[in-house]
Formats: structure tokens, C-alpha cells, sequence
């Protein structure tokens, strides 16, 4: 059953490092892979996090409330003064406010910035590679010191833990990143 995802996260890095648009190569992979379901329909919707599905929404219209009302404008024009059109602070600014607000409405956020880049492509790209969730939800008593599971049997991981092994892997990959995008922009 493995072997099906695997084949489509080639095709989709190979679509990627050949230069096809990412957004068209996602778009075709999450298709196959949707299309190529063996699951049953009422068994995969038994699964689906309605609340959740209902918690982005409400999202997406509270930035989109936010950017018709001219609130986003503002804070794009106060992040100037940053030098956002520079790779290392743009990375260092969607990196923050990704853990901060969380990667959705950060890049929904700095979505309209992207396009003033001297180049929108290589914009894209690092707000895609920056914007990182951070999953660690506390959904039972635990401590900051102690692993725990959660209500569902999940393992969770305290602040203190989930930092330490975090902020390196974070740091590598934003450097990474960073490089790859320096030398293939």
C-alpha cells in the first residue's frame, strides 16, 4: 500500500527540481493520489476533522476580512522597514510568526508580499520552505518535563523537549533552504 504515495512524492520532488510550477505539480499528485484510492468513501469522510475543516474556514474569512478592511496593507507597509525583500529577514519574519499564529495565516498574511520580490518565484519558494507548524498539543495533564499521552493514546511531548530537538532540525532545514534557494534560484 506504501508503494503508491511513494511513487507520486517522487514525481512530485522530479516535477519540482525540473522547474515545473509547484503549485500545478502538488495540484496533479494530490490528485492521483486521490483518484487512486482504494479506501472506502465512508471510512476515509469517518476520518475527516470536521471541526477542523470548520475552524479553517472561519480562518480564511478573518484574513480575508482583515485584507479587505486594510489591516494587512498596514502591516505590510509597516514590515518594510524590515527589508522583507531580503531572503534571510523574509525566512527569519514567516519563521516567527508561523510558530507564533500558526503557518496558515502567516502565509496567508504574507501571501500578498510575495508578488514585490524581485523574483515571485524564489518568494514562493521561501515562503513555502519557512512557514513551518509546529505540532504539540497538550491534551491531557503533562508536564513540561514529562512525556505524557494524550486523551486519543497519542504520545506527547513537553515545550522543553519538543525545543531541543525542534529548533535544530528547524535551523538546518531553514539553512538548508536558504542555500539550495541561493544557488538554484
Amino acid at each position: 500500500m506504501l508503494w503508491k504515495p511513494v511513487l507520486v512524492a517522487t514525481g512530485v520532488v522530479i516535477g519540482f527540481l525540473v522547474g515545473a510550477p509547484p503549485a500545478l505539480v502538488s495540484a496533479l499528485g494530490a490528485a492521483v493520489l486521490l483518484i487512486s484510492r482504494t479506501t472506502d468513501s465512508h471510512r476515509l469522510y469517518g476520518e475527516v476533522d470536521w471541526g477542523l475543516l470548520v475552524f479553517f474556514i472561519g480562518l480564511f474569512l478573518i484574513v480575508g476580512g482583515a485584507e479587505n478592511a486594510g489591516i494587512v496593507a498596514r502591516f505590510l507597509l509597516a514590515a518594510r522597514s524590515v527589508n522583507l525583500h531580503s531572503p534571510a529577514a523574509f525566512i527569519v519574519v514567516t519563521t516567527l510568526l508561523s510558530n507564533v499564529v500558526s503557518n496558515v495565516p502567516a502565509v496567508m498574511l504574507l501571501k500578498s508580499f510575495v508578488p514585490s520580490f524581485p523574483n515571485p518565484h524564489t518568494g514562493w519558494l521561501l515562503l513555502a520552505m519557512s512557514s513551518i507548524s509546529r505540532q504539540s498539543h497538550h491534551h491531557g495533564q503533562c508536564s513540561e518535563h514529562h512525556r505524557c499521552r494524550n486523551r486519543q493514546g497519542g504520545l506527547h511531548i513537553g515545550l522543553r523537549q519538543y525545543f531541543r530537538a525542534g529548533l535544530p532540525i528547524t535551523a538546518g532545514t531553514l539553512l538548508l533552504g536558504w542555500a539550495w534557494l541561493r544557488v538554484f534560484p
